[in-house]
């Protein structure tokens, strides 16, 4: 082998290596505050995860009881659970109160769907608001942070047991809503808008031709078309809450004007909340 020959298969090799590195996955630690950490883990134990970052050699450690769950580079995944808990009674054991907090669960309320102009709300279009969000977070639990969703029939049961509905929601303090709902995290939306009409006229004029005795009759007829487009002015408010501490919050106008437009912003804000992963 010649030395150029033998320079260039040098070459191939430090660029394949250099590529195989740079492509190399990490290891994603999930924090239950909502936090992504892209890593090499190097050791795991009951009580702590040792870890390095990228292009590091130190070692850091994390207590096991932070993280939520593990994505290994390989493709695995674990889930680190927490004790339920029984809530504190001490200063008022009278009032209903759920037997115990679900860790990590949470719970979508009804959606008040409200129309600005002359406050009229929509039970049917808070109904199917709410299981709109529901669905999207199931639809993307895979991204969702170790969090489970706590079925709608519980939600809109125990609320309702407690007297609670889409036109009083917004009235029921946070720390309240979790205690009756036994969960530590919720979502709390809301849609207001205003309908109005757009209407467009196009006319366009017709002639007919006819001879008659040698002579050339035209008749000329109009014709006007109205056309009305309804048009959907939406704000969406979006808020999400850990333990009573309001994590993330947002309010946005959907791009578009139409009748479902409402859905693809509550879409966007969703997925850059803090327990959505990519």
């Amino acid at each position: 082998m010649t030395l150029k020959k033998a320079l260039t298969v040098l070459m191939l090799i430090l660029l394949s290596a250099s590529a195989f590195s740079q492509a190399k996955k990490l290891d994603k630690i999930i924090t239950k505050d909502y936090q992504v950490i892209e890593c090499t883990i190097s050791k795991i134990s009951d009580k702590t995860v040792d870890y390095s970052m990228p292009n590091e050699t130190m070692t850091i450690e994390i207590a096991v009881s932070k993280i939520a769950r593990i994505d290994f580079a390989s493709g695995r995944s674990q889930t680190f659970a927490q004790a339920e808990s029984v809530p504190s009674q001490a200063n008022n054991t009278s009032v209903n109160q759920a037997a115990t907090f679900k860790q990590n669960t949470i719970a979508v309320l009804p959606v008040p769907f409200v129309n600005s102009e002359n406050m009229t709300d929509s039970e049917e279009m808070s109904k199917f608001a709410q299981n709109d969000i529901y669905n999207k977070l199931l639809d993307k639990s895979s991204h969702i942070v170790s969090l489970t969703v706590q079925d709608l029939r519980t939600t809109n049961s125990l609320l309702r047991k407690a007297g609670i509905d889409y036109k009083n929601i917004d009235e029921t303090p946070i720390d309240e809503l979790q205690r009756i709902l036994g969960v530590d995290n919720i979502i709390a939306a809301k849609v207001s808008y205003t309908v109005t009409e757009n209407k467009t006229s196009t006319a366009y004029t017709s002639q007919n031709a006819k001879v008659n005795d040698n002579k050339v009759k035209a008749n000329e007829a109009t014709v006007a078309n109205t056309n009305t487009q309804l048009l959907f002015d939406y704000h969406v408010y979006f808020d999400m809450y850990k333990n009573n501490t309001k994590i993330y919050t947002q309010n946005r106008k959907p791009m578009f004007n139409l009748k479902d437009s409402w859905m693809d912003t509550v879409s966007y804000l969703l997925k850059r909340s803090p327990i959505y992963v990519k």
